[in-house]
């Protein structure tokens, strides 16, 4: 019997490159006492002469302020990430978690000027939206698509209406309807 040798593969280079990259801006947010995520890694209402506030529409995505909450958005990026890189391609999903994080950065910038936002969750409810569209066939939509969508979404926008928390339920929304949109049209095979 041939003895097989155990490679550990670096199999969703999108998805593991952001957890250890948003893991590293945790590292820093403990060693600067949150300074370095308020600064960089979360984005709000600031002058457009600064010119910090234009990275903070990307990176913000990447900012967390505690372990709980960066594992639990990194856990459930861990599940969906590597299936969707290999279904719609890693270059994909990068470009659509780029296109999430400025658009839900841009959102709560023009729309929450007193608040600041970080996190992957908006990434998060794109992958599982994304992740819905699996399985369907004939170019029609899937029914769990609309399932998760109405789920998901509509949760959201009842708990946005009626809960008062540290919650960005927008970016969820946003997050969601990114990840249904830029998987119909991946699926479509447009970019």
């Amino acid at each position: 019997m041939k003895r097989r040798n155990l490679v550990i593969q670096y199999n969703a280079p999108v998805t593991l490159t952001f957890a250890l990259l948003s893991f590293g801006v945790l590292v820093l947010h403990w060693v600067t006492n949150g300074v370095s995520t308020s600064r960089v890694f979360s984005v709000y209402r600031s002058s457009l002469g600064d010119i910090l506030t234009y990275p903070r529409f990307f990176l913000h995505v990447l900012g967390h302020g505690s372990l709980a909450h960066y594992s639990g958005n990194i856990t459930l990026m861990l599940v969906l990430g590597p299936g969707l890189e290999e279904r719609y391609g890693s270059q994909n999903i990068l470009w659509a978690m780029t296109v999430t994080a400025f658009v839900s950065g841009l959102l709560h910038w023009l729309f929450f000027p007193g608040t600041a936002l970080l996190g992957a969750s908006g990434i998060v409810f794109m992958m599982i939206l994304m992740a819905s569209l699996g399985g369907s066939r004939g170019g029609g939509i899937p029914l769990t698509l609309i399932l998760v969508f109405v789920v998901y979404i509509g949760g959201e926008l009842y708990d946005g209406l009626t809960l008062r928390d540290n919650i960005s339920q927008l970016t969820h929304v946003v997050g969601g309807i990114c990840g249904a949109v830029l998987g119909i049209l991946l699926r479509r095979g447009r970019k």
